[in-house]
């Protein structure tokens, strides 16, 4: 079964992902394939660098992630010209890794994007890990350091609440307690294994 799965930032995303792999799940994460595809040396970076200049490299020759995202994260256009770059590697990496799995696993993509990129419908199940945006930017602010500035940008930045919860098969609700988050996610699991 392959599941799609995403949530907004700060929304405990990777939290639900780690439980789900503890409970037997594959678990494909769209952010470390999003980190492969433009390491130092691969055609990824190569493009990103034709694309922004290499003032985006660090003295080593490494993506400067806060000064790309300080660029992107502020300008639509210049966030959509990323992702047509970075999207279709990371998708190329997402088939190759799927079609290592075997054919009885529970397959989970860990797609922050899932919304924008317009794929939900590719998935036997979308699970959407909700939480109020005022929640999220709580998080931030307090387990980031992130200014409210930097936090609203971000989540402005990304699909709605409103449009995640549109694609969910499944919503996790992550405003209450880790245990409560286990027990719904457990809960879900079963679901879709049984």
């Amino acid at each position: 079964m392959r599941v799609g799965l995403t949530g907004g930032v700060a929304s405990g995303k990777s939290t639900v992902a780690e439980i789900l792999r503890e409970l037997g799940a594959t678990i494909i994460d769209g952010d470390v394939l999003a980190r492969e595809v433009v390491e130092k040396g691969t055609p990824g970076l190569d493009q990103v660098v034709e694309a922004f200049g290499r003032d985006i490299l660090t003295p080593d020759g490494d993506l400067d992630r806060p000064r790309l995202g300080a660029i992107v994260f502020n300008d639509a256009e210049r966030r959509q010209v990323l992702e047509s770059i970075v999207h279709p590697l990371v998708f190329e990496r997402y088939a190759a890794l799927e079609a290592a799995t075997g054919p009885d696993d529970l397959v989970v993509h860990d797609i922050p994007l899932l919304a924008e990129t317009g794929r939900a419908d590719g998935f036997d199940a979308v699970l959407v890990v909700d939480v109020p945006d005022e929640v999220r930017i709580e998080r931030m602010l307090r387990d980031r350091g992130w200014t409210r500035e930097d936090a609203e940008s971000r989540i402005a930045s990304q699909a709605t609440r409103e449009q995640r919860l549109a694609i969910a098969t499944h919503v996790i609700d992550n405003a209450g307690t880790r245990d409560e988050l286990r027990a719904r996610v457990e809960q879900v699991f079963a679901e879709l294994t049984t």
